[in-house]
């Protein structure tokens, strides 16, 4: 687990990345960052970095696994979520004064081992993401969606099957089923304090 301290500079250093990045197309030099990076920011994590402009979705983009340093997962996704989310045009500089800044790190993804008609019981709302793959298709969704949306672990399943282009039932049909925790921590107003947000 991250401290708040951590969580505060991890979101910290998901917006000076996009700002450098859109600004000068590059990425921030250590000497510019007015904050500390402990060694946590050297291990392998998982991460997304959630970008949304008053209440809305701005951006979404992340390292579900943890295949490489949580600094260099953080600066890739902060970039991706800004201009590489095919869902919406890229974020524009004069954008970045509405925007808030959200950062989850992920724990790493564990298969649930149970037979499909018990994966609802398994899956605690505001605790788990979930990961659904079948075949080519894989689908994530965070934990905080299931609470913001007001679902409860069947609806939770169904989308996160949709998000991987399969049909909403897939679950039960032996697609494989996966959850993992997120910490998360986001701006509580654009450029704003940080807080940990506790579902």
């Amino acid at each position: 687990m991250l401290t708040d301290i951590e969580g505060r500079a991890a979101v910290k250093l998901a917006r000076k990345t996009i700002e450098s990045f859109l600004s000068e197309e590059r990425l921030p030099e250590p000497q510019e960052l007015d904050f500390e990076l402990s060694t946590i920011f050297e291990e392998k994590r998982g991460v997304f970095v959630t970008l949304t402009e008053n209440g809305l979705l701005r951006g979404c983009i992340g390292h579900p696994l943890p295949d490489s340093t949580l600094e260099d997962a953080i600066m890739d996704s902060a970039i991706s979520a800004a201009v590489r989310d095919p869902r919406f045009p890229p974020v524009g500089e004069d954008e970045l004064k509405d925007i808030i800044v959200e950062v989850t790190i992920l724990t790493q993804p564990e298969k649930i081992n149970a037979r499909p008609e018990e994966l609802p019981d398994r899956i605690e709302i505001g605790k788990h993401g979930l990961i659904v793959k079948q075949g080519y298709c894989q689908g994530l969704l965070l934990p905080q969606v299931a609470p913001e949306n007001e679902m409860d672990s069947i609806e939770f399943l169904g989308h996160t099957c949709l998000k991987a282009g399969l049909s909403p039932d897939a679950w039960l049909k032996g697609a494989e089923v996966s959850c993992f925790e997120g910490q998360i921590f986001k701006e509580k107003e654009p450029r704003g304090e940080v807080i940990e947000e506790k579902f």
